[in-house]
């Protein structure tokens, strides 16, 4: 049913419910996994802004260089469970990326947290999931927190 599946990534608790859940879907037919994490570039524009650039490239290459390191964690995982896996790392407006990825990688769904890092609890659903499940053209998985 679902072949290969996107799943992105911020590192979060609900992030990792959300890997548990990838890692059961092995046992529905899933062959693939397409592990993105988004780096948001909106962050280092702003830091460009109000610091030098060469702290935002510095910040920058230090968080590449972490999430690259959390991103194989997650992926040998992956692969000990039977999984082909494919790591993407991105830089843009999160769910935008995820959604380009998505197309790219012709999935057949995405596997999202409900929320994320922000973990606001006045809000019902989190932005970026939010904003995945109204704009993609791809099956939608939400994994509640």
């Amino acid at each position: 049913m679902f072949d290969k599946i996107l799943y992105p990534t911020d590192f979060s608790r609900n992030a990792d419910k959300c890997l548990a859940f990838v890692q059961r879907l092995r046992e529905a037919g899933t062959r693939e996994v397409v592990l993105l994490h988004v780096l948001d570039g909106r962050g280092f524009e702003l830091l460009s802004a109000l610091d030098s650039d060469t702290t935002a490239h510095t910040v920058e290459e230090n968080m590449t260089k972490s999430s690259l390191e959390k991103l194989n964690e997650i992926a040998q995982e992956l692969k000990n469970n039977g999984l082909a896996v494919k790591i993407r790392l991105e830089k843009g407006v999160p769910f935008s990326e995820i959604l380009k990825v998505a197309e790219e990688e012709d999935v057949s769904a995405i596997i999202v947290g409900s929320h994320g890092k922000s973990n606001l609890t006045e809000v019902l659903l989190g932005s970026v999931s939010e904003k995945v499940i109204r704009k993609s053209k791809r099956t939608v998985l939400v994994v509640k927190r």
